[in-house]
């Protein structure tokens, strides 16, 4: 099992993971808070999560016999040129080239046919499957779990992707990371919400990334102004942890910023169904739809939008689509809060 451990490792890196560590299959370390983070309702609307509870908690119940997970890691970091910018919202940095889901599970795929040559029963999951990948990533030692919940690497950094192979081969275990994240709390203070409201403790409910993806209906009012020109996720509990100074460029160029990324808000505005799927097709940006996206943008403009916007925003405010139209009136009413504030300062403090 030695031997076809070193073997796995070097399939892997050479399919181009960065990462490839084992942990032993048995109940997740954090178990029991995640089943409590769940009742304290921190989940939202992310049902799903309640619905597989049962099987994130025992991986027997996943793929009975398993005795092994192997911890696969991607790196996505582009450096620092790969930042959406300009005109454009910001965009989180793994979704701003092709959607990772589908080039890692073809490279799960080859992975798992070898692994059944040797006598094994997988599955294979990038994170679309029911396990704490970020309990066996750190049994693993891929990483250690930092303080705003994501799990930080010696090597990586933050801008990583996580998958994993549960089998039922007993390959040899790997050594947990040490914490290393010591009296830092750089992740919390950068959170824009505070939803990093204890070290290790995420309320989704008013993380950007949960509000501009996995929300569906409208954004609390409350939360829009601090969502700046966020249009999908957010990096910023990532870009603050001082570790990414070891980050190196991935070698894949899928990862890399699509022209899209970086279309101007106004252009994003006017885009039709048919249009977002063409220009999103193959990226993360797609399970949006159009009428989420848009919202996202209506909320951007509101934040930062100006009187050139307007014209825009009218129009949007007149979408078939009521979630758009409600946004789009919220950013209009925004603007005007602005230019009327810029009005009273020129007229209480005129230009000498």
């Amino acid at each position: 099992m030695t031997d076809l451990k070193a073997e796995l490792v070097s399939r892997s890196l050479a399919l181009g993971f960065d990462v490839c560590r084992v942990a032993r299959c048995a109940a997740p370390p954090h178990a029991g808070e995640f089943g409590l983070w769940l009742a304290e309702g921190n989940a939202g609307e992310m049902t799903w999560l309640e619905r597989t509870s049962e099987r994130r908690v025992d991986p027997q119940k996943v793929l009975p016999g398993a005795r092994s997970v192997v911890v696969l890691a991607t790196n996505y970091w582009q450096g620092e040129a790969g930042n959406s910018s300009g005109a454009g919202g910001k965009i989180a940095r793994y979704a701003l080239g092709d959607d990772y889901h589908e080039l890692i599970e073809g490279r799960l795929r080859a992975l798992d046919g070898w692994l059944a040559e040797n006598g094994g029963t997988q599955k294979c999951y990038v994170d679309t499957g029911p396990v704490l990948e970020r309990d066996f990533a750190a049994l693993a030692g891929a990483g250690w779990h930092g303080k705003s919940t994501v799990l930080i690497s010696e090597e990586l950094g933050t801008w990583f992707f996580l998958s994993e192979i549960l089998t039922t081969l007993e390959l040899p275990a790997d050594e947990p990371a040490r914490d290393r994240c010591g009296s830092c709390t750089r992740c919390i203070a950068a959170c824009p919400t505070g939803a990093i409201d204890a070290p290790h403790h995420l309320d989704a409910r008013r993380c950007i990334s949960y509000l501009t993806i996995e929300l569906k209906g409208s954004i609390p009012v409350e939360l829009r102004p601090l969502i700046g020109d966020r249009i999908f996720g957010c990096d910023d509990c990532l870009t603050a942890c001082p570790w990414n100074r070891f980050a190196r460029a991935s070698r894949e160029t899928a990862f890399a910023a699509r022209e899209a990324a970086r279309m101007p808000l106004v252009e994003l505005l006017g885009l039709t169904d048919e249009e977002f799927r063409r220009l999103f097709r193959k990226s993360p940006v797609k399970r949006l739809k159009r009428r989420g996206l848009l919202r996202n943008v209506c909320v951007a403009l509101g934040n930062t939008g100006t009187p050139e916007d307007v014209p825009a925003l009218e129009r949007a405010a007149r979408d078939p689509e009521p979630m758009i139209k409600e946004h789009a009136q919220w950013a209009l009413g925004r603007i005007a809060e602005r230019q009327t504030t810029a009005l009273r300062s020129a007229i209480c403090f005129p230009a000498q």
